[in-house]
């Protein structure tokens, strides 16, 4: 692992992991040896970083020199972490360790008052988490290419379990509790569809791009949406 790589997972562990954190929970966390690991908290704060602690007692990071000073109300800092717990009912662990990772950043910018506000909070998610079919392509690539605006060639299982392989143009993920859905345009089709993601066979990147078109395709489809939602046309 390159140097910068390995000083940043251990900044990002050392705002992620309940403190302190000892040394060997971190050497085993970045991969190092406990020598390395040492030298590397040194590097860190001859970079500007506050890390309390040593050797034998653990660390705690109590500044951060990377990251601006943040301020929020103590309502605000409520409703993220709120938001932040509610990740983990998608079913989507990569979704929901960015999340975390994510709010442990915001935290170690935060003034001592307003983080020991965060490691206090009072608001909780519970509830039942409904087990979704798990997807068995790559969402990283998904992603990317909805990112990216690139196209995806994949292969189909419908609902009546016809077997198709088409290119599409992905729009956007959609969860709910029981799905995660896949907005595109289809290109044999030559129009929007909804593909559950777990029916999804096999996806590989379709080497076209369809960019700047994605904001305009969502534009028009939520135009369609709202035209066809009997809801929406009650409420008008």
């Amino acid at each position: 692992m390159a140097r910068t790589d390995r000083l940043m997972r251990l900044m990002e562990c050392l705002r992620r992991l309940p403190a302190p954190v000892t040394a060997a929970r971190l050497a085993d966390e970045t991969g190092v040896s406990l020598r390395q690991l040492y030298r590397d908290i040194a590097t860190l704060r001859a970079g500007g970083a506050l890390i309390d602690g040593a050797a034998g007692v653990g660390y705690t990071l109590t500044e951060d020199s990377a990251l601006p000073p943040q301020s929020f109300s103590r309502l605000e800092i409520e409703a993220l972490l709120l938001a932040v717990a509610e990740l983990r009912h998608m079913g989507d662990g990569d979704l929901s360790r960015a999340g975390e990772a994510a709010m442990a950043r915001i935290i170690a910018t935060l003034p001592e008052r307003q983080s020991q506000q965060a490691l206090h909070a009072v608001m909780r998610s519970f509830r039942e988490t409904r087990q979704r079919a798990r997807p068995v392509i790559d969402m990283d690539m998904l992603r990317a290419a909805c990112w990216d605006e690139t196209s995806v060639v994949m292969t189909y299982r419908d609902l009546q379990d016809r077997v198709t392989q088409r290119e599409i143009w992905p729009l956007a993920l959609s969860y709910s509790d029981q799905s995660l859905m896949l907005l595109a345009h289809c290109r044999m089709r030559q129009d929007f569809r909804l593909f559950h993601v777990h029916r999804i066979i096999c996806a590989s990147p379709g080497g076209s791009s369809f960019r700047p078109r994605r904001a305009g395709l969502l534009r028009e489809y939520r135009r369609r949406w709202l035209e066809e939602c009997p809801e929406h046309k009650r409420s008008g």
